[in-house]
C-alpha cells in the first residue's frame, strides 16, 4: 500500500471511529464559534506536516537514520515552547532533554548519517516533519479549541489526513487488490493504535503536563521498537541497546517527577 493511501485512508477510517464513539458518549462534536482557523491549523501541523513528511521522508532514508531526525522532536518543542509559552526550561529538563536525545542517537545511528546528496529530500522532509509537529505541540498548548478530547481528535485526524487521501491518486498508484489479508490487518492496527488510541493519549497529556515534559515522553517511541523487535523479530539487544534505553527511561523519569513536583506546588 503506498504511504500516502495507507496513512490518509486509515486516518479518515480512524476519524470515522472517534466520531461515532463521541456520539455514543454523547459527546458535541461542533466546533466552538471562532475556533476553526485554530482547528485548522492544529490539524495541518500535528497531522498532515508530521504524517505525510515523515512517511514519505522514508521513501529515501532508512529506518533508523529517519528515527533518528524524527526524536529530534523533543528538542524543537523544548525550544519553542520558552518564547511562545514561556516555558523556561529548568536544569532537570534540559538534563532530562540531553538524556533522552543521547539514548535516541545511541539507539538509531550505527554510524551517523552519511552525507549523500540521494538522501537529502528525506532528510528535509522528516526533519521539517518534526519542526511543524513541535509547533503543532506549542500551537495547540497556546491556543485551546475548547473541544472535548475525543472530538478533537477525530477532527484533526479526519482534517489532517484528507489531504493525504486527496494527494495518493495524484502521485501515487494503489490497487487495493494487490494488499495481502496481513497488509490490511496492518492497515486496522494503523487505524485503531496509532491513529485513534494513541492520538487520545498524547493530546491528553498535552492538556495535563507542559508541552516540553509531554515532548519528552516520545522519546519511549524507539526504545519500545528496539523492545519489539527482539520480541517479535528476533533482533539482537545488546549493550549499545541496553544504554540507549537506559538513558531514555532515565530521561522520562526525569520528567515525569519535574511534572508531579509541578502539580504538588499548584
Amino acid at each position: 500500500m503506498p504511504p500516502l493511501a495507507a496513512r490518509g485512508m486509515a486516518g479518515l477510517l480512524a476519524a470515522t471511529v472517534l466520531a461515532g464513539f463521541a456520539g455514543l458518549r454523547g459527546v458535541p462534536l461542533a466546533v466552538p464559534e471562532g475556533r476553526w482557523p485554530a482547528l485548522l491549523t492544529a490539524a495541518l501541523l500535528n497531522v498532515t506536516a508530521w504524517m505525510g513528511l515523515a512517511t514519505m521522508g522514508l521513501l529515501y532514508l532508512g529506518a533508523g537514520e529517519g528515527a533518528m531526525i524524527c526524536y529530534t522532536m523533543p528538542a524543537w518543542t523544548a525550544l519553542a515552547a520558552w518564547p511562545v509559552l514561556g516555558e523556561r526550561p529548568s536544569a532537570r529538563r534540559v538534563l532530562a532533554l540531553l538524556l533522552g536525545m543521547a539514548g535516541v542517537g545511541i539507539l538509531v545511528t550505527s554510524g551517523g548519517l552519511a552525507l549523500d546528496w540521494g538522501k537529502m529530500p528525506g532528510v528535509a522532509m522528516i526533519l521539517g516533519g518534526a519542526i511543524l509537529f513541535s509547533l503543532g505541540t506549542v500551537w495547540f498548548k497556546r491556543h485551546p479549541l475548547g473541544l472535548h478530547p475525543i472530538a478533537s481528535v477525530a477532527w484533526q485526524v479526519g482534517l489532517g489526513c484528507l489531504p493525504l487521501a486527496l494527494l495518493s491518486p495524484l502521485l501515487e498508484g494503489f490497487d487495493p487488490g494487490s494488499v495481502s489479508p496481513h497488509g490490511w490487518a496492518a492497515f486496522l492496527y494503523m487505524a485503531a493504535v496509532p491513529l485513534c488510541l494513541c492520538y487520545l493519549t498524547w493530546f491528553a497529556a498535552l492538556a495535563a503536563l507542559p508541552a516540553g515534559v509531554a515532548a519528552i515522553g516520545t522519546l519511549a517511541t524507539p526504545a519500545i521498537g528496539v523492545l519489539s523487535g527482539a520480541l517479535l523479530l528476533g533482533e539482537e539487544v545488546g549493550p549499545r541497546q541496553a544504554l540507549a534505553l537506559l538513558l531514555t527511561l532515565a530521561g522520562i523519569l526525569l520528567a515525569i517527577g519535574e511534572g508531579r513536583r509541578k502539580e504538588a506546588r499548584a
